[in-house]
């Protein structure tokens, strides 16, 4: 079985590594807030190019704790919108929406699946306040023209980059393009913990202090109580393992990156639409992404020839139960990217053979009359 991505093989690259960094922890005896965390915060604020990092329990949580303090700083109040693609995957929105703020959802460009820059003027009230960009599947979302949006009505500019860590615009890193923008380091991810984890990188001062003092129970100082915050901390030993993984983060994105072409220059079939792709080094791939009408035949005959896949995602946000009063709304670029999607295996160790092999049976699909082949 070609997995959809092995993290055994990913993290046994450097388990001895990890081993000796759980251990020096266990030694310590100090598991929370302590030197572990300072020093991936400062490696990470320097990989980004930020003045602030601070680590947090997860990639959610670091959305919904960028717009908590928005609101303690009096940028936003209940009630106010945050602009956010609608095919995103729903956390985006669930931060938004723990903070009885409005999402106002904007339908993506079909080639780059990013939230659409011309849609979303349109879209602006007096109520907007900020504009949610989402870095869908490791490739920049940003534009000029969103910065200028922001610039013109005065937005605040929030990025999800749950998915693309490392990823740049021009020749800055995302993460350092908006006001402020939320990680997640969920084991998958490009920058992967072995748990939970999360981070927020921002330039301004204020917000990290507040962040801060908000994912600690709402305190900066212990026992004074500034807020009314809850506890959303990155403990000590996730982050000794991701200050070993960031060290080894562009490396793996570069192996991504040479996946993705062997796949672009390799895959061949009329029934199926590849990903689009410009600056090289706007995407990380941390999902490469096909398109079919006949999705689910596809995966069955990839499943069959020893191929994992998984759909990212199968049920727009606006068709959950969870937001069943958005359910009549209709979004058809949306829904049309979650009704053909795909994710094909990428990984930083997969080996050329599997590259090759998934080539050859992609490219067999839809055509012959028997799908289960032996190649």
């Amino acid at each position: 079985m070609i997995k959809l991505l092995d993290l055994k093989k990913i993290n046994s690259q450097y388990a001895d590594e990890l081993k000796k960094a759980a251990a020096k922890v266990i030694d310590s005896g100090w598991y929370l807030m302590g030197k572990q965390l300072e020093e991936f915060e400062r490696k990470f604020a320097t990989y980004i190019d930020t003045r602030h990092c601070i680590g947090l329990g997860n990639g959610l949580e670091a959305l919904q704790l960028i717009l908590n303090a928005y609101m303690e700083m009096g940028h936003m109040n209940e009630g106010d919108e945050v602009i956010v693609p609608a095919n995103t995957y729903i956390a985006s929105i669930l931060a938004i929406t723990e903070n009885s703020l409005k999402p106002v959802l904007i339908e993506p460009n079909i080639e780059t699946y990013n939230i659409d820059p011309k849609k979303i003027e349109e879209k602006i009230t007096p109520k907007t306040k900020a504009i949610m960009i989402v870095h869908l599947y490791g490739q920049n979302a940003y534009s000029e023209k969103i910065g200028k949006l922001c610039n013109k009505y005065d937005l605040k500019l929030i990025e999800d980059a749950a998915q693309a860590h490392g990823t740049y615009y021009g020749d800055k890193r995302i993460g350092s393009l908006g006001d402020a923008a939320g990680f997640s380091f969920y084991p998958g991810k490009n920058l992967g913990a072995l748990g939970d984890a999360g981070a927020i990188t921002t330039n301004d001062p204020e917000l990290a202090k507040i962040v801060r003092a908000l994912g600690n129970y709402g305190s900066n100082i212990k026992y004074k109580n500034q807020y009314k915050g809850f506890n959303s901390r990155l403990d000590e030993i996730q982050a000794a393992f991701l200050r070993i993984k960031l060290k080894h983060l562009d490396d793996e994105n570069d192996r991504r990156r040479k996946v993705a072409n062997l796949y672009l220059d390799g895959i061949i079939n009329d029934s199926i639409i590849l990903p689009y792709v410009g600056d090289q080094k706007a995407h990380v791939w941390h999902l490469f992404v096909i398109r079919s009408q006949k999705r689910e035949k596809l995966q069955k005959y990839l499943m069959d020839n020893g191929i994992q896949t998984l759909i990212h995602y199968p049920i727009p946000p606006h068709k959950q139960q969870a937001f069943k009063e958005w359910n009549n709304l209709s979004f058809p670029i949306t829904e049309k990217i979650h009704r053909e999607v795909l994710s094909l295996p990428i990984s930083p160790v997969m080996d050329k053979s599997e590259i090759i092999r998934v080539i050859e049976v992609v490219n067999i699909f839809n055509k012959r009359k028997f799908h289960n082949v032996i190649l």
